[in-house]
C-alpha cells in the first residue's frame, strides 16, 4: 500500500509509492531506448494489455474493452495511489501520514499512436475534455477524495513513458500545497479589492495585448507576466467558474478549440518540444469560489530546474513572456490556429 507523508515544515504531502519501489540502478536514464511501438498498450486492438476500462466513448453497441473507441479511460497499471482501503490517518511525534488511498487513471486520447491532441478532429478533442469532466464528477462522489488533478506529460523529458497521446488523473485525499497557494493568492486579492483576481487579470491581458496569444468567445491564452519557464502559457475561462467539472458543454467546446490552437502554435514554434499541461480546479468539497478560476497551465520542458530553483523556489526564465507570446501569436501565419475567433 502506498503512503502519503506530510512534511511538517512546508506542509506538503509526498506520495511514497511503495508499489513502484526502485533500487538505484533501476531509475531510467535519458538515453534509455524507446519502447517498441508495436507493443503499445494504448493502441486500438491492444485493449487486453491494459486493466479493464472504466469508461469509453465508442459507437452504441460496441463491446467493452474492444476496438472502435475514440476516448478510453483505464486504471493506471502502476498506480501512485490505490482506491481500496481507508485513510487510516496517524501520527508519530511531529510526523503525520496516512495510507495512500486515491485514484490514478489514464485517459487515452485516441486510438492512433501518433495523433497529438492538437491534431484530433474538433469533436474528438472536445470529447477528451468532456471525459475529464465525467471522471471528476464520478470520483467526486467518493467522500475520501478532496482534490483531482488532470495532467498530461508529452515527451520523455516531460515524464511520458509511452508516446501514445494520453493524459492522467490522480484523485487525492488532501489539497496540494501549490493549489492552496493559488487559492490563497486569489482570496487575499478578493478580500482587499472586492474583485476576482482572475477576472481582472484576463481583462488586463486582453487590454495590454503584449502577452496575449489568442482569445475566443470563452477563453484567453496568454504568457503569464511572471512565467516560471520559457514559453509557459495559461488558458483561463472568461466565464467566472472555479470548478472545471461545472463547465457546460459549450464552454468545453470553446476550451478545446483554444487548447488545440495553443498547442499547435507551440508545436510550430518549438518543434514538438516536450511539455506538461495541468488543470488546476477548485477543491472538490469547496462551494463555488468568488476568488478563483479553474485554468490550464502549459509548461514546455526547454530548461532544467537546477540547484538555484530547488534551493529558493525562484525560477530563472531566459525568454521574456512578451517575446514568447509574440512568437506564438505569429505562428498563426504557419497555419497554427484551430480555434474559433483566434487572433
Amino acid at each position: 500500500m502506498p503512503e502519503l507523508r506530510r512534511d511538517p515544515i512546508y506542509g506538503r504531502w509526498v506520495i511514497i509509492a511503495t508499489e513502484r519501489a526502485k533500487r538505484p540502478m533501476e531509475f531510467p536514464r535519458e538515453d534509455d531506448p524507446p519502447a517498441n511501438e508495436s507493443d503499445c498498450p494504448f493502441c486500438e486492438g491492444h485493449e487486453g494489455k491494459t486493466p479493464p476500462e472504466i469508461m469509453a466513448y465508442r459507437p452504441s453497441g460496441g463491446a467493452k474493452d474492444g476496438p472502435g473507441w475514440w476516448v478510453r479511460v483505464v486504471p493506471n497499471k502502476f498506480p501512485a495511489l490505490q482506491t481500496e482501503g481507508d485513510l487510516n490517518h496517524r501520527g508519530e511525534g511531529v510526523y503525520d501520514w496516512m495510507d495512500g488511498v486515491g485514484a490514478h487513471e489514464v485517459i487515452i486520447e485516441g486510438p492512433a499512436h501518433t495523433h497529438q491532441f492538437h491534431e484530433l478532429e474538433a469533436a474528438k478533442a472536445e470529447d477528451v475534455l468532456w471525459s475529464y469532466r465525467e471522471r471528476i464528477l464520478d470520483l467526486k462522489k467518493d467522500p475520501r477524495m478532496q482534490y483531482i488533478l488532470i495532467f498530461k506529460n508529452h515527451g520523455k523529458a516531460a515524464g511520458a513513458s509511452l508516446s501514445h497521446p494520453h493524459a492522467q488523473l490522480i484523485a487525492l485525499p488532501m489539497v496540494p500545497v501549490l493549489v492552496k497557494q493559488e487559492l490563497s493568492g486569489g482570496r487575499q486579492y478578493y478580500e482587499f479589492c472586492k474583485r476576482c483576481l482572475f477576472c481582472d487579470l484576463i481583462s488586463q491581458e486582453i487590454n495590454v495585448k503584449t502577452r496575449l496569444i489568442e482569445e475566443n468567445e470563452g477563453f484567453v491564452s496568454f504568457a503569464p507576466f511572471a512565467g516560471r519557464f520559457p514559453f509557459e502559457c495559461w488558458i483561463v475561462p472568461k466565464r467566472h467558474e472555479s470548478h472545471y467539472e461545472n463547465s457546460p458543454k459549450n464552454i468545453l467546446v470553446q476550451c478545446s478549440g483554444i487548447l488545440r490552437s495553443t498547442l499547435k502554435r507551440m508545436d510550430v514554434v518549438l518543434k514538438n518540444a516536450p511539455f506538461n499541461y495541468i488543470i488546476h480546479s477548485a477543491p472538490l468539497r469547496e462551494e463555488s469560489m468568488a476568488s478563483f478560476h479553474w485554468h490550464i497551465e502549459i509548461i514546455p520542458k526547454l530548461t532544467q530546474v537546477a540547484g538555484f530553483e530547488w534551493g529558493t523556489g525562484c525560477y530563472i526564465n531566459p525568454t521574456p513572456p512578451e517575446n514568447a507570446a509574440d512568437y506564438l501569436r505569429r505562428a498563426v501565419d504557419s497555419g497554427a490556429s484551430t480555434g474559433h475567433g483566434s487572433r
